[in-house]
């Protein structure tokens, strides 16, 4: 075999594999994380349900990978929303925002990126890919919070935000407070983790 047939074997097995994960992408998002079995990613791929084995050696590899394409396309949200030159408060607040409305317009994919199946099994390093955006919102909270561990109080807020996110999606959060508006919460949980910001 020539060179030039490897490399066209190779580019034409990275498409494939790209094409895998862009249809997992397209169907988590319009069907949810339930819709992501091989055969059906397969069969809307073009190719035998099979295949995709011979890319992502388990279900939870390609689970994975589609996975990532969402921690992605929440980071790439995040800077393109940054208002970078603004005190650092309010580029918490929107990075919050960006996320609440992230989890609320990609719910399947937002469902899938936290489901503890693959958070736990490591695949292609998915617990890791939520790390540089950790890291930008903890570089945050310590500026606002000099004297805090902003870790942990970045961690604290993270949690309060997907619990926001969780429970606005049930309806819990309407049903317990009669709210029709996730903002309250919002400002409510900034104010608990980084001081009322009218001071």
């Amino acid at each position: 075999m020539s060179l030039h047939e490897n490399a066209s074997e190779d580019t034409h097995e990275d498409g494939l594999r790209v094409r895998l994960v862009r249809v997992g992408v397209e169907l988590v998002n319009a069907e949810g994380a339930q819709a992501l079995s091989l055969r059906e990613i397969a069969r809307r791929a073009g190719v035998s349900h099979g295949a995709p084995r011979r890319y992502f050696p388990t279900h939870l590899d390609l689970l994975s990978a589609i996975a990532r394409q969402g921690f992605a396309e929440l980071a790439a949200r995040v800077a393109e929303e940054d208002p970078e030159g603004a005190p650092a408060r309010e580029r918490i607040e929107v990075l919050a925002r960006v996320y609440l409305d992230y989890a609320d317009t990609r719910r399947g994919m937002y469902e899938l990126m936290f489901r503890h199946d693959l958070l736990a099994s490591g695949r292609l390093g998915l617990r890791e890919t939520s790390l540089p955006l950790f890291a930008h919102l903890t570089g945050l909270v310590a500026r606002v919070r000099p004297a805090a561990d902003p870790a942990v109080l970045a961690g604290a807020l993270w949690a309060n935000l997907h619990g926001i996110a969780q429970l606005w999606h049930w309806g819990s959060l309407r049903l317990a407070t009669g709210g029709d508006d996730p903002g309250p919460f919002l400002a409510a949980a900034l104010d608990a983790h980084l001081g009322d910001a009218a001071r």
